[in-house]
């Protein structure tokens, strides 16, 4: 019996030494993250918006952790193909991507069986909000007046675009449309490959309407084009101080828009997450991610981690309802 005790105690002291290394060493390890590069999925296309939203907050983020952050753009199927290497990626913290607003979309809309369960949340970083556009010699002054047009004239009379179908501008304007007690699909929606082929055609008279970030329209606004007659948000855009937000105009609270954020695929370690989530605060506020934002326009809008997974499950029923009164839902 002695010789079985000593043995037992022997084979615990060798499991708990084996425990604490194994202990000791995932800290360590925890404790160098980040020791190699970082790899950023970008879901669209160079040149874009999230583009340069992403390499911008991606170059703060360098100044941060000490570490390059390489901006891969993986587009294809909607948005669809960069989000879903984003959730294949090793949850080891080396890859993670700037996820948009298409995740609370793409699922309802039959495109993928991805939704924000398959993520973990990090940060948010931005917010751009939907703004109202019409040529400039459209004979509406105010946002209130095109809105009693809409109302009155039969449906189908006005034509808007900006987007594909289902995209966020198409959706965000079909909850608008709803907000104001109309159907979703009132004003006919014709598809677009984003909102400066829109602005085109609005100008030259193939259109009525192009609901789009503002900053999508600062050119045409400049060239006297097009004027914007509202904007979707809390309070005005700093860089557009001349754009009354529709609470102003019409008295609602309906905010909808695009939020970029931050995120990995699901399982990453909640340490590894924490570093970046501190070091995304960091970028976030610093002068090179924010004079960049406001020059551009571009909204700047911070979630820490927990508050952003809160968000995106928010948005996702929101989204959901919409693409159902709009007739897209998948069958």
């Amino acid at each position: 019996m002695q010789i079985i005790d000593k043995h037992k105690k022997i084979k615990t002291a060798l499991l708990s030494g084996i425990a604490i290394t194994t202990l000791v060493a995932c800290g360590s390890v925890l404790a160098d993250y980040p020791e190699k590069p970082i790899t950023l999925i970008v879901p669209w296309a160079a040149g874009g918006g999230t583009d340069a939203t992403a390499r911008t907050i991606g170059r703060a983020l360098e100044e941060q952790i000490g570490q390059t952050v390489n901006v891969v753009n993986r587009t294809g199927g909607s948005g669809v193909v960069g989000h879903t290497a984003i959730t294949s990626a090793d949850p080891d913290g080396y890859t993670i991507g700037l996820a948009t607003g298409e995740v609370n979309m793409m699922h309802w809309l039959g495109l993928t069986d991805l939704t924000y369960r398959d993520f973990t949340p990090i940060a948010q970083v931005n917010y751009d909000f939907p703004g109202v556009q019409v040529a400039s010699d459209a004979p509406y002054d105010s946002l209130e007046e095109l809105v009693e047009a809409i109302r009155e004239e039969p449906e189908g009379t006005f034509i808007a675009s900006g987007t594909g179908q289902g995209g966020v501008w198409h959706l965000a304007f079909a909850g608008f449309l709803m907000d104001q007690g109309m159907e979703a699909d009132r004003v006919m929606w014709l598809p677009s490959e984003g909102a400066a082929p829109a602005m085109t055609e609005l100008v030259s008279g193939g259109i009525d309407i192009v609901p789009s970030s503002v900053p999508e329209a600062r050119s045409m606004m400049e060239a006297g084009r097009v004027k914007s007659l509202g904007v979707m948000a809390p309070e005005r855009i700093p860089s557009f101080p001349d754009v009354p937000t529709i609470q102003e105009e019409l008295g609602t609270d309906y905010q909808v828009g695009e939020w970029r954020g931050i995120a990995g695929p699901k399982g990453m370690d909640p340490e590894i997450v924490s570093t970046l989530e501190a070091a995304l605060e960091k970028a976030y506020n610093s002068d090179t991610y924010q004079d960049f934002m406001y020059n551009q326009g571009f909204g700047t809008e911070w979630r820490n981690a927990e508050e952003f997974g809160k968000l995106m499950e928010e948005m996702d029923v929101v989204f959901g309802e919409i693409v159902e009164q709009v007739g897209l839902a998948a069958e």
